[in-house]
């Protein structure tokens, strides 16, 4: 079989990538399994059979059709990470979501082309939600049909709707910058992972910050944002590529907001 290479193709591969996902991760959710801990001590990041056979089943696909790709992947390392093109995996964004029975959890799939995010998508098969984009567009499908997606405008900080996972995300030196923004703005709402950044692509929401971040938790969601119409950075303006802090806004002048918000001195 041809590897994919055009748009068109890509595009075909990664919504068969999205299937496979979907049909290894769904009958683990809300079945009660077992969940383990990453993590030592008091610290706690969970992982289940379900994120390592979803991942096996995209790592599977991808070696059968596309072998000459990298991979990096949350599970199972990464692999010709010098390749021209390299898929981006993090099987369940929002594991604590899923292993409580919330369906605000999501496949990431992510596609850097000469280490640059080219294309992504969050799959949802619980709700049959997919969001994707290539940078230049966004689009939807899910129950409610098939769209493009668009940020939506807000470039007064305090007509925003906030999104990050939780406060306690954020260090010591983090947090009083976090509390700035959302001090002004009109709503801040946690805990909804991957989900938040397709809030704003669709035009619900407006801005995003986290901090803490792996190339795995946000190099699917840039096509999605950007495609739609936002901005996806550092905390300090750079590139959000290798995760870190990270800042992602459906206004580019809301962006800018807060970017001043996260950077000024007390």
């Amino acid at each position: 079989m041809t590897t994919p290479t055009d748009d068109a193709a890509l595009v075909a591969f990664l919504d068969r990538l999205a299937d496979a996902a979907g049909a290894a991760v769904m009958p683990h959710f809300r079945s009660r399994l077992a969940v383990e801990n990453k993590l030592s001590g008091d610290a706690f990041d969970p992982v289940t059979v379900a994120d390592r056979a979803v991942e096996a089943a995209m790592r599977g696909l991808i070696a059968a059709e596309c072998p000459e790709h990298g991979i990096l992947g949350e599970e199972y390392g990464s692999e010709r990470l010098d390749a021209e093109h390299v898929w981006v995996l993090d099987p369940i964004d929002g594991t604590r979501s899923f292993i409580t029975g919330l369906p605000v959890w999501g496949t990431l799939i992510g596609l850097k082309r000469h280490g640059r995010p080219a294309l992504g998508m969050m799959a949802q098969p619980f709700t049959g939600e997919r969001f994707a984009g290539d940078g230049r567009r966004a689009w939807y499908k899910g129950p409610e049909g098939d769209r493009a997606l668009a940020t939506r405008a807000c470039e007064r900080i305090e007509d925003a709707v906030l999104f990050t996972t939780t406060p306690a995300l954020f260090t010591a030196t983090e947090r009083p910058a976090y509390d700035r923004v959302e001090s002004r703005v009109r709503l801040a709402r946690y805990g909804i992972d991957c989900y938040a950044y397709c809030m704003v692509a669709a035009g619900f929401a407006d801005v995003v910050i986290e901090a803490g971040l792996q190339p795995y938790d946000i190099v699917a969601l840039i096509p999605v944002v950007e495609g739609a119409g936002g901005v996806v950075t550092s905390w300090t303006g750079g590139t959000a590529v290798e995760g870190g802090r990270v800042v992602a806004s459906g206004d580019p002048r809301l962006h800018d907001e807060v970017l001043r918000l996260l950077s000024r001195a007390e």
